[in-house]
């Protein structure tokens, strides 16, 4: 005969095995109107705890060396929290990550850094274009 909390934690497992879906971190994708591909990305944590035991008459644990059956006293539990990360924004020559929650300064030149360190690159380029065509 199996145990109750066996199959106390085979329920509670296979409920969050339905809940546990790739869907839930990274979201369907939406095609904005300019043509970007906007994907939500969510942090997801899970938890979970079982416990039981049988228990005599007196509402004590049953002594090992028993040979005597007792009634089962369990339960489990579970929690789900979801949080929005950002959306990864998919455009036609870039990929960016927007987050949901606002960013410090120093966070934001880190983000807007490499798009700086392009366009003074390409302001140079177009300089030195205009430079040799004029020789």
């Amino acid at each position: 005969m199996e145990h109750p909390i066996g199959n106390l934690m085979q329920t509670a497992m296979a409920s969050i095995k339905d809940m546990v879906d790739v869907n839930t971190v990274i979201g369907d994708p939406v095609v904005a109107s300019s043509g970007a591909t906007i994907i939500p990305i969510s942090k997801v944590s899970f938890g979970y705890v079982t416990a039981g035991g049988d228990l005599n008459a007196g509402g004590k644990p049953a002594p090992a060396s028993q040979d005597m059956t007792f009634p089962f006293a369990g339960g489990s539990g579970a929690g789900v929290s979801v949080q929005p990360v950002g959306f990864l924004v998919v455009g036609e020559n870039s990929v960016r990550m927007l987050p949901a929650q606002s960013l410090t300064v120093a966070d934001r030149m880190v983000e807007l850094l490499p798009g700086v360190v392009e366009d003074v690159k390409a302001m140079f380029e177009k300089k030195n274009d205009d430079a040799g065509s004029r020789l």
